[in-house]
Order: C-alpha cells, then structure tokens, then sequence
C-alpha cells in the first residue's frame, strides 16, 4: 500500500482506525475488572461493546487497504508509528481475530453463566485480543517478542480457568515451558539480526534479506527464529500441551486453536524474505512440519472424542501450514492460515451438537469404507485438481504441491462398500465428496488472486520430499481402513499418539517440575498431588 494515495488527513484516520483494535481492547481488560464493573452481565456488556466497535475499526482498515493496495504482494508494509506497520496480510489478520474474538465473547457470556470469576474472564480474554492485535502490527523485535510473550501469560490464566482440574494445570505449565524456551531462542535471533543489521526495525531486516545481503549470522538468526515459532505451534515434540487443553472451557479452546496457534504462520509469511536465503532453517520446517502433520494425522482418525479428535487436526494443521512455510509456498498457507481459523472456531463452538449427530450415526448400520474408492481417492483427487487447474487458467503451485494436495484430500472420496439396499446413500456421500474437493480446489486456485499481501517462493528441490511423505502417510491411511485387523498394532500406536508426548512429559517435568498449593477457586476439590508425574 503507498501512503502517498492517502491524503494527510485520511492518513491519519487509517493510522487512528488500525490502532483501534489495540487500544479498544486494552480498555476493555480495564474495563472489566474497573470497581464500576460490578457484576458479570455489565463486564460482558462493556466487553462486547468495545469488540465491536474494534471489529468496525478493522473492517474500515481491510477495505481501505484493499482500494488503495498495490497488487497486496511483499514489501513494503505501510508505517504506523515507530516499532508499528501494517501488511496487507496484517489487516485480513486483523479482521479475523477481532470477528472471532466477539463471536468467541458472545459465546461465553452464554457458556459461563453462573460460573464464577467471570469479570476476569472477560478481563483476559481482552486482553488476548489486544496482544495479537498489537503482535500483528509488530515491526520491530522488541515489539514482537513483547506482545507474544505478554499474549502467553494472558492466556495462562484462562487455560487454567479451572485451577482443580490436574491436567488443565499439566497443560498450562507445559505451554509455559515451550513458550520461555521460545522467548529465548527470539531473543537470540533478535541479538543476531539486531548487531548484522544495526537496528532492531524488522523492516530494514527483510529489505536486506530480499536484497540477498545475508551473512551466516543472518542464516542462523532465521535458524533460531524457526525454532522458537515451531515451539509456539505445538509442533512434536512439544504438542501435547495442546491436546491436554481441552481441560479448559471450550470457548477458551475455540479461542486457542482458530487464532492463537496460527500467529506462527503468521510470523513465518512476515520474515519470508529471509528464510528464502536460509536453506537449514526451511530444512528443519520441512522436517518438522512433515513429521508433525503425518503423526497427527494418523492420530486423528483413530481418536474417539470429538474435541480430542479436533485437537490433534490442528496439530496436523499446524504441520501442514509450517511446511507450506518451509517449501516457500505463502499465499497457500496464509490461506491456509485464514481458512483453518474459520473452521476450527465454528467445529469447537459447534463440538455440542457432535453428540447429537454420533447419537443418530451409531443408530445407522455404518458401512465401511470401500477398498476400490480407498485406492482411487487419491488418483481421482489429483485428476479433479488438474481439470480445475485447466479450467481456471493455470495452477498457481509446482507440480509435485497437486500430489500433496490430493494425497492430503483424497480422504473426502471415500464412500461406503455397495449395498443393494443403500445405493441412494452411498452415491449421495461420493457425490458430496466430489463437491466438497472441487469447491477446496476452486478456492484455492482463485485466493492467489486476492491481494493477501504474501508472495511464493518455492523450494522446489524440498517439493518431491513432502510428496512422497504426504504418499506415506496416505499408504498408512488406506492400509488401516482397508485391513485394520492386521493393523491393531499400529492402530494402538496411533491412538497413543506414538507415545511422543509421555517421553517429553516425563523429561520436562523432570527438569522443570510443577508444583503448587490447591486450587483458589471457590468449592473446588483439591488436587491429591503435586502435578509431577507423567500423563497416562
């Protein structure tokens, strides 16, 4: 976006109205707990209140932006004030977690009454707001690792929102460890980039990043800079904190996995330009999200609990967005980013009603899948992806990202073995699958033409590698559902998550024990003991 296409005046309202989200919701962490907020039904008042007038606010700065961007792609980000710019990506970011924000708000002044303590519930969850608000603006270091680390503690105390529950209690204090292990490894990077470049402006750093002015210093700032966002994605092996938190009210998970989660993604796509001249720090993005999305991935289909089931998605999620990062494939995973957000607040939010339907599913006779559509999903999925690609002019990725990509959605082709006295059924989930593919194919072909101010810079040596682990995973898949008999042993692996979270549960509460009284919450049970064993 050019300033210049803004009059001074104008200008100055798009700065007040970027600002507005920070500062609306900052006041309404006031707010909440002010003596005039006496009660729980005003706090949410005055909370909904400043949320939507914050919403607003981003909706007006994505519209001005997009009537004034220059195409949406790259530099240079338009300056707010000192330590403060706004991207393109930055503004549709915005936007998201603000509307996410109110509906998770409205949500829980519904799903919380009669709980107590909800004035610092609402406290908190402005405060969340603000500190990924101001992290998306973030263009100095210490911005950066100012809000993100302020953005933990906040949501700390929600995930310990029932401080009698022992592994609500587990999760929190694990996050803690991967986030000050996260916050040292930034601060690193920072020292690094701040002493090659001269200044802390992440501005001036990318500029000398896309200028292919790097030194190894710069490489391994980028190294430690991957490091501490894989950390804050719950990427193996420190993911499980992310399934335990299901201990914590579902809005506060609603809120975790469609916003908190993705700012990794979102910092990924802001330091592109140097990670495009940091071959080992795609390297361990490749390999972690690979191994993070393929374990995950197995997880999940093996899982009974629906919410269990949508936590270990995102780690598959999560995997996924981190090696579209490391194969250079932005604009994907910023639509990936917006996409995964929007889903997995309306499944948790939703997560209720699950119940209902498993009711009314198991009252069904369930047919298997068949082996015949396990095998030609795949081949079918790349062959629609393909015709779309034609169809719609070109397809905007290399080659080897449609066999990712088929292999990734071939699952929607599944449909149950024939049955004389079902075959209306069957036919009608094959075609839905069918609609549900070319609908996800067709969105992301056209959402490279929105200016989501990101820009690709493929890998393409690191492309046949995700491939084939994409092929792997899709194998194990099919082998399970065509042959799960023979399969038990690995199916009993899968359901344990392969036994990864146990090991770093045990080493981390070795090396950083938890302990502490009971809990303070009014009529709670206390824990019978200090949270220093392993998880079950």
């Amino acid at each position: 976006m050019n300033p210049s296409s803004l009059q001074a005046p104008l200008f100055t309202l798009f700065q007040a109205a970027t600002l507005a989200p920070v500062v609306l919701m900052s006041a309404a962490a006031i707010a909440c707990t002010a003596p005039l907020c006496r009660d729980a039904a005003s706090a949410w008042r005055r909370l909904l209140a400043l949320s939507g007038a914050a919403l607003a606010a981003a909706l007006g700065v994505l519209l001005a932006w997009l009537l004034h961007a220059d195409g949406g792609q790259g530099l240079p980000w338009i300056k707010l004030l000192p330590g403060l710019a706004l991207s393109g990506l930055g503004a549709w970011m915005a936007l998201l977690v603000q509307f996410l924000g109110t509906v998770i708000g409205a949500f829980s002044s519904r799903y919380l009454q009669g709980e107590p303590r909800q004035r610092s519930y609402a406290a908190t969850l402005a405060a969340v707001l603000a500190g990924v608000q101001l992290l998306l603006l973030a263009d100095h270091w210490l911005v950066l690792i100012g809000a993100w680390a302020f953005l933990g503690s906040a949501l700390h105390r929600l995930l310990c929102f029932y401080p009698e529950r022992p592994f609500a209690r587990l999760a929190a204090h694990k996050k803690r460890i991967a986030d000050r292990l996260a916050d040292v490894l930034l601060l690193a990077a920072a020292a690094l980039a701040w002493h090659q470049v001269g200044s802390g402006s992440l501005d001036l750093l990318l500029r000398q990043a896309q200028a292919g002015a790097t030194t190894p210093a710069l490489r391994l700032s980028a190294l430690l800079l991957v490091l501490a966002v894989m950390l804050r994605t719950a990427l193996l092996p420190v993911h499980g904190w992310l399934i335990q938190v299901m201990e914590a009210p579902t809005p506060v998970s609603a809120l975790l996995h469609a916003g908190v989660v993705n700012l990794g993604g979102f910092v990924l796509i802001r330091f592109a330009p140097l990670l495009a001249q940091a071959g080992a720090a795609r390297g361990v993005l490749v390999a972690g999200g690979l191994a993070s999305a393929c374990l995950a991935g197995m997880v999940s289909l093996t899982r009974v609990s629906i919410k269990v089931r949508l936590a270990w998605s995102t780690v598959a999620q999560m995997g996924f967005m981190m090696l579209e990062c490391g194969l250079g494939l932005y604009e994907l995973a910023a639509l990936h980013l917006l996409g995964h957000s929007l889903y997995k607040a309306h499944a948790f939010l939703s997560a209720s009603g699950v119940v209902r339907e498993g009711r009314l599913r198991s009252m069904r006779d369930a047919s298997p899948n068949s082996a015949a559509s396990v095998l030609a999903a795949p081949w079918l999925a790349a062959g629609v992806l393909l015709l779309l690609g034609r169809a719609l002019g070109a397809t905007p990725w290399p080659w080897w990202w449609t066999g990712v990509l088929a292999a990734a959605w071939a699952p929607l082709l599944w449909w149950p073995a024939w049955r004389a006295d079902d075959a209306r059924g069957a036919a009608w989930r094959a075609a839905v699958g069918l609609a549900l593919l070319a609908a996800l194919g067709t969105a992301a072909t056209l959402a490279h033409r929105l200016a989501l101010g990101a820009q690709d810079l493929p890998w393409r040596g690191a492309g046949p590698l995700a491939l084939l682990g994409m092929a792997c995973l899709y194998v194990a898949l099919a082998a399970l559902q065509i042959a799960p008999r023979r399969l038990d042993a690995l199916r009993r692996w899968s359901y344990a998550g392969f036994y990864v979270d146990e090991i770093y549960t045990r080493v981390a509460l070795r090396l950083w024990p938890a302990r502490w009284g009971g809990p303070r919450r009014p009529g709670a049970v206390p824990a019978q003991r200090p949270l220093n064993w392993s998880t079950q």
